[in-house]
């Protein structure tokens, strides 16, 4: 039976696809010479079908009598054996509008000829295959609705389309030439341990589905990956290898020994630290040893003596924590509690007593809309996710991601106050889940986030964890209301909104390159030594960052050409592995490892990063630095800096984001 939504969403397809249709016919009456000029009829009316959910098919079944029309003709797509798949990748992710509905069409006509749908006289099937695989390998973020900065910034409204249009060609042409790069892919994210992993799993899911096709197979190497990705999934232990389900594998414990248990135990701590991954089946094993075998709870988590002496002294807390957040459903949590209790969280006074208080919460019916509470049934497992949330956010303070929210500060702020302020966090989701309302001061001004949404409540967020669900549009609200208070200052706003927004332990010292008025680069040299005189351990008195600070960076693409600004969060500076002095930061967007341009790519393993946290050496940070916060009585006075660091770092700059901008 069709629901009224579903019947809406056809009739809006079949509208959209007879709009298209006319559009058709009529590019199909125009003269050869004038098909260019006259196509964008033809190419609105595609844009606006495949933007609906189900409409990249439409158009696919369509693609042959567009080619008919000439939609192609007298565009850098009218020869498909002259496409290169590097410059097709690249128009998926820089291109707006027009231009990139031409490549999604383009795309689509390669995935006919692949199908042999349609003939080509210059392209076989396997060259159109072997295109497309290599297209979808360039953009796999893009097939799975990963996309960074620049991406999300770039694509704007057309962010869903086009990841359901590589949706679409990856379920056509399949992962046969991409999976290797797929498993490589999934570990590079897990390496980041993000807190949100829905993504991570369909990927997992893909490669399996791949492996299990009878498709031709992929390296030794690399199935070998694959396989500890899936068994870490689906079947961590011996008890549950064979992926039984939950109901069978319940059965199965009630038999065990203590041996047999403890092999469990052991096996699943070890296949969540080695991936990141949490199987639905660990928290049902949690469950049953708590109740039957309560010293293994440790073994279970994977816990150092620094996570067991947590364990030890709020037994009573954390069983609580147990029972009432860790289900099959909220399974990475348990990583993230193991997270929490490693990082002595629990030892910070107010702690414990603010998770009591998250226990006995209740939700208000504003933060169940956020959550997407629909329904009666729904709500105890909203209350669920949102308390296993709480417990992953101070876990794993640097795996809280802003998703598809264009907004990176609040983001920014979560992972900030649960790495220094976690009482001060737990207030916050206190007043946003039960009180609706997050109250803060600007300069002595009280603030509250109900006032400032009532005229138009905030539409819930995708794509981010619980926590930020219900706190981030709250926290949107007061740091927006924040830089309108100071918006007439001749001054950068955020000079005065991060210190309030964030906490005390924010330097009230300020730096900034970039003339607001004019957006010139102003006074350079005196920003790079400033910044060695405060954050670099051998010009500032060796002293450590105390307590992260926001800052923020000049987002470049992989051409080195400007995207935006971009905040993050500064965690340390130091030394990496092979003797090379690095900046360690906190990147919000989803994804840390970019490539910014002109040979700056940022890491997010290998070159001594902790889990989350994005590093570069220190010039090629600097060189995309253009404000960081610092503390004045910690500047080193006179600080001697490296001889010609200031024009290396000019010539970074020069030729990346302050191309083009008066320099002094």
């Amino acid at each position: 039976m069709m629901t009224d939504d579903s019947a809406e969403q056809q009739a809006r397809l079949e509208r959209f696809a007879q709009r298209l249709d006319d559009a058709c016919e009529r590019l199909a009456q125009v003269q050869s010479f004038a098909k260019f000029t006259q196509s964008a009829g033809a190419l609105e009316a595609a844009r606006r079908l495949m933007a609906v959910p189900g409409g990249v098919e439409v158009v696919y079944r369509r693609i042959c009598a567009l080619e008919a029309a000439g939609i192609f003709m007298g565009s850098d797509w009218e020869f498909p054996e002259k496409l290169q798949p590097v410059m097709a990748a690249n128009t998926l992710k820089l291109s707006n509008d027009h231009t990139l509905i031409l490549e999604c069409l383009s795309e689509l006509r390669l995935v006919a000829v692949a199908r042999g749908e349609l003939a080509s006289a210059t392209l076989s099937p396997d060259d159109a295959r072997q295109f497309l695989a290599r297209v979808l390998a360039l953009n796999l973020r893009l097939v799975f609705g990963q996309m960074d900065e620049s991406e999300r910034i770039r694509l704007g409204r057309n962010a869903e389309l086009v990841y359901q249009h590589q949706r679409f060609v990856a379920e056509q042409v399949g992962f046969g030439e991409v999976v290797e790069e797929l498993i490589s892919e999934i570990w590079r994210i897990l390496a980041q341990r993000p807190i949100e992993l829905g993504h991570v799993h369909q990927m997992i899911n893909s490669v399996a589905g791949y492996l299990n096709s009878g498709e031709p197979g992929v390296p030794a190497a690399s199935a070998r990956g694959a396989e500890r990705l899936i068994s870490a999934l689906y079947g961590p232990t011996r008890g549950c290898q064979e992926d039984p389900g939950l109901d069978v594998f319940r059965d199965r414990l009630a038999g065990m020994d203590e041996a047999a248990l403890r092999n469990e135990a052991l096996g699943f701590g070890r296949a969540m630290h080695d991936t990141g991954l949490v199987s639905p089946y660990h928290p049902v094993f949690l469950h049953y040893v708590l109740d039957h075998a309560p010293d293994l709870v440790s073994s279970t988590l994977g816990l150092s003596s620094t996570g067991v002496d947590g364990l030890t002294c709020y037994s009573e807390l954390v069983h609580k924590l147990i029972r009432e957040a860790l289900w099959p459903e909220t399974a990475q949590a348990v990583y993230g509690l193991a997270g929490l209790l490693e990082r002595g969280v629990l030892y910070s006074g107010p702690v414990p007593a603010a998770l009591w208080r998250q226990i006995h919460l209740q939700l208000s019916p504003e933060a169940e809309r956020l959550l997407g509470v629909q329904d009666d049934n729904a709500r105890s497992a909203a209350w669920a996710r949102l308390l296993a949330g709480v417990i992953n956010v101070l876990g794993c303070p640097r795996g809280i991601g802003q998703g598809n929210n264009p907004t990176c500060q609040s983001a920014r702020a979560l992972s900030m106050w649960s790495s220094n302020d976690p009482d001060y966090l737990l207030q916050v989701v206190a007043w946003a889940t039960r009180d609706n309302d997050v109250s803060a001061h600007f300069e002595g001004k009280a603030l509250s986030s109900a006032a400032l949404t009532a005229h138009m409540p905030p539409a819930p967020l995708y794509d981010v964890d619980p926590v930020s669900a219900v706190t981030v549009p709250h926290l949107d609200a007061l740091y927006m209301e924040m830089g309108r208070l100071c918006a007439f200052r001749s001054e950068d706003p955020h000079k005065w909104v991060n210190p309030e927004f964030h906490g005390w332990w924010v330097g009230r010292g300020f730096a900034i390159v970039v003339d607001v008025a004019t957006g010139a680069v102003v006074n350079f040299a005196r920003f790079i030594r400033r910044f060695y005189a405060c954050y670099h351990p051998l010009y500032n008195g060796k002293n450590p960052v105390i307590h992260s600070q926001p800052a923020g960076i000049a987002v470049t693409d992989s051409t080195a050409k400007f995207v935006g600004w971009h905040a993050i969060a500064i965690e340390r500076v130091g030394y990496d592995p092979d003797g090379e002095m690095r900046v360690y930061f906190f990147n919000p967007n989803n994804d840390s490892t970019q490539d910014w341009g002109n040979g700056v790519e940022v890491s997010t393993e290998g070159a001594g990063e902790r889990h989350g946290e994005s590093s570069l050496p220190f010039e090629q940070f600097l060189s995309r630095l253009y404000i960081f916060h610092f503390d004045p009585r910690d500047e080193a006075v006179d600080a001697t800096i490296p001889e010609g660091a200031v024009e290396r770092i000019a010539d970074m700059a020069k030729n990346s984001w302050a191309a083009g901008r008066q320099f002094s």
